[in-house]
């Protein structure tokens, strides 16, 4: 019997890919990096976001300390069996007006940059008292008028005049120190009681500096001030839908403790 030998197979050739076969692996590896792309564009903004909203928190936390810290002092004057309000705190004919004896006064502009706010006390050497420019009294008591306002360029201000108690320095020429950027807009409203049939010291009506200056004795009966700052979002409004180009930051600040300021 003869057998029958089967004819092997030769090997078969190697084959690379083809043409197809690389397209479509370069079309999915270029899907893929754009996607990655993607994603570290949209971190990068989400953390450029997050550093411009940090940053406007910043400014609209310290812009509100200053301003809450020096109008909580408005009038104080040290050792009230030395001296009187009248005499503690001097007449001011500008920066703007102020009447012996007076912590507060302002200006009221209803267009941005808005506002202004001026801010009086007497303080005693090292009493922790400080200024609009964060500053405290370590020599002889001295009077410091506060003025805060904002400007066109964004900056909100701090102008300080000090005073001796018995002369009046020229406020005329005194630098604003910046204070903080990205405010647009300073409105100010004074809590004044009205009601005097009610027995507490509750603010009842809110008013302008126009409107306090219509009437002095308002300034006497004020509890409170009411201070609005806004504040540039234009980063935000530009780079998320649904943003407003501005915030308003607002808060009740009771003068020398007068209390019960209704907000």
């Amino acid at each position: 019997m003869h057998s029958t030998q089967v004819p092997r197979r030769g090997r078969g050739r190697q084959q690379g890919f083809t043409l197809v076969e690389l397209s479509v692996a370069m079309l999915i590896g270029l899907f893929l990096l754009g996607g990655l792309l993607t994603l570290v564009q949209d971190m990068r903004r989400t953390f450029g976001n997050q550093n411009q909203l940090g940053q406007m928190q910043d400014n609209e936390r310290l812009a509100m300390t200053l301003i809450t810290d020096v109008i909580q002092a408005a009038g104080y004057y040290p050792n009230p069996t030395f001296y009187v309000a009248s005499t503690a705190l001097p007449a001011q004919g500008a920066f703007p007006t102020l009447a012996a004896g007076q912590g507060i006064s302002g200006t009221h502009n209803a267009a941005p940059p808005g506002d202004t706010i001026l801010v009086q006390f007497l303080t005693a050497p090292n009493d922790g008292i400080i200024n609009c420019a964060g500053n405290t009294n370590a020599g002889a008591p001295t009077v410091f008028v506060n003025k805060f306002s904002a400007d066109a360029l964004g900056n909100l201000n701090c102008t300080v005049n000090v005073l001796a108690p018995v002369h009046l320095i020229s406020p005329s020429g005194l630098t604003a120190t910046p204070l903080s950027g990205g405010v647009t807009n300073l409105q100010i409203l004074y809590g004044v009681k009205t009601n005097f049939a009610v027995a507490n010291n509750n603010a009842d009506t809110y008013l302008n500096a126009n409107q306090m200056n219509a009437n002095p004795n308002n300034w006497n009966n004020l509890i409170c001030v009411k201070v609005t700052l806004t504040f540039n979002n234009s980063a935000l409004f530009k780079s998320q839908p649904g943003q407003p180009p501005t915030i308003n930051f607002t808060r009740v600040i009771t003068v020398m403790s007068r209390g019960g300021a209704n907000t």
